[in-house]
């Protein structure tokens, strides 16, 4: 699920500038866990000896903050929130084929 943030400012700060906060709505968060492919991992293998970026990792890693951050989105949406502040990224590796990718911060209504 792809969610649009256009209209819905997600920033690292703690306010909305030229906004005033008038409700801090809550905890929001998204996170997903995302699996090596093993065709990936062969090829990401190969080029490893050869050294580069490794586009392989590099896709999965930029579709995994995506739909970890179109997630916390959906939930402060689902609050009624007008922005996120705060936000924060997180990552953890769970195994060594796995690694959790996790956005939060405050869902906010605005003036």
């Amino acid at each position: 699920m792809t969610v649009s943030n256009a209209d819905l400012p997600v920033l690292t700060i703690d306010t909305v500038p030229g906004r005033e906060v008038v409700a801090a709505l809550g905890l929001v968060r998204g996170s997903t866990v995302r699996a090596k492919h093993m065709g990936s991992d062969i090829v990401a293998s190969l080029r490893n000896l050869v050294g580069g970026e490794i586009r392989e990792y590099q896709q999965l890693l930029a579709a995994s903050r995506e739909q970890a951050m179109d997630r916390m989105i959906a939930e402060a949406r689902a609050l009624g929130a007008d922005a996120v502040v705060g936000v924060r990224m997180q990552t953890s590796t769970i195994s060594q084929q796995a690694s959790e990718v996790v956005f939060y911060g405050t869902a906010v209504r605005l003036a």
